[in-house]
């Protein structure tokens, strides 16, 4: 369990200095990184972890920098769906290819040992799954 969580801890560390490096905060590119489908904002509060009111917050910054937007959602009106812009699309595309570059471990893995990484990981950590 240490392991795992120096792995996260250095995963957390090198994803929050990409999105630092776009002047983002580590909960807005968290968070503009799960909308890869448009997503409820009480969905968004529950993935992050916090309070809806701090989603509320992060989502305007972004908002303000035309990184997403917020849809009435056709099946409720009463339900906000907050959803990636073309801009969004292309930093979350720019700081996963970072992401990658920077995991050179992953890199001398064969397609066989990814795929038995990611299943094991799977298993671990059902919840992440998929």
């Amino acid at each position: 369990m240490d392991q795992i969580a120096r792995a996260a801890a250095a995963y957390y560390r090198h994803f929050a200095a990409m999105a630092a490096d776009r002047g983002l905060t580590l909960m807005q590119g968290k968070t503009l990184s799960l909308l890869r489908e448009p997503r409820p904002m009480r969905t968004l509060a529950e993935l992050l972890a916090c309070d809806a009111s701090n989603v509320t917050g992060i989502v305007d910054r972004l908002e303000a920098r035309g990184l997403v937007r917020r849809e009435v959602d056709p099946a409720d009106r009463r339900i906000k769906n907050v959803l990636l812009t073309e801009g969004g699309e292309e930093t979350v595309r720019q700081i996963r290819a970072e992401m990658m570059s920077g995991l050179t471990g992953l890199e001398q893995l064969g397609e066989a040992q990814r795929h038995a990484f990611q299943r094991l990981l799977g298993e671990v950590f059902p919840e992440s799954a998929g």
